[in-house]
């Protein structure tokens, strides 16, 4: 195994220090984008989906639990399928606990093609614990591009609720996907943000400081 070079401690403080430089820029590169993406336009959802979910059939609307904004992951799970794919599996492994989330008025739940009969055995067995529909039936996956002649795909869209319309924010797919999981990156995604001072964020949406409102995953009123 071809191991890192060995050096000073000096020399590694003066290594440290110079990618700890590249790595704080890439930082204000990352907010500077989530600061564009919450100046992103919107498209409104105009067919009413039926899903079936954990508490029977449900719209759009209703999955968002009644909060502001909603993360779907689109879980690549088709009818039939007998191979479960690892990489959507790791990424449902890799998410926190959704009351953080909650806190920020935004739900995240999955979405697959699959009937919920074959949704429910691997969230069992994966002793996964989030909302996840099924959009059986439905064109959901081919109208927001998941499902296409090329064949089925995996993914990750933001929406957001206004009253009783919802509208699609944002969408991401592929290697866009890989880096996301913890709170911050997910709440990075929406129109709202983190809702903290510090964010570069439009006027008239909700902003208080940092820190807060954090709090033990038990302990949040939501």
């Amino acid at each position: 195994m071809n191991l890192p070079t060995i050096v000073s401690q000096s020399e590694w403080d003066t290594a440290r220090e110079r990618l700890l430089a590249k790595e704080k820029e890439a930082t204000r590169a990352r907010d500077a984008l989530a600061a564009e993406r919450r100046r992103q336009p919107m498209t409104r959802i105009h067919k009413e989906y039926v899903f079936e979910g954990p508490g029977g059939k449900a719209n759009l609307a209703d999955i968002f639990d009644g909060r502001r904004q909603l993360i779907v992951y689109h879980f690549m799970l088709r009818p039939g399928e007998s191979h479960y794919c690892e990489g959507c599996s790791m990424f449902v492994d890799n998410l926190g606990h959704p009351a953080h989330l909650n806190a920020r008025d935004t739900t995240l739940a999955l979405i697959s093609r699959a009937p919920l009969t074959e949704i429910t055995p691997l969230k069992e067995r994966m002793g996964w614990t989030l909302p996840w529909y099924s959009s059986h039936g439905t064109d959901f996956n081919t109208d927001l591009g998941l499902t296409t002649k090329a064949g089925e795909a995996f993914g990750l869209s933001v929406f957001l609720r206004d009253g009783d319309e919802v509208y699609r924010t944002y969408f991401t797919s592929e290697r866009g996907v890989e880096a996301l999981g913890s709170n911050w990156t997910l709440l990075d995604l929406t129109p709202l943000g983190r809702q903290e001072t510090w964010e570069d964020t439009p006027d008239g949406r909700p902003q208080e400081e940092p820190y807060g409102w954090w709090r033990l995953h038990d302990e949040y009123d939501n």
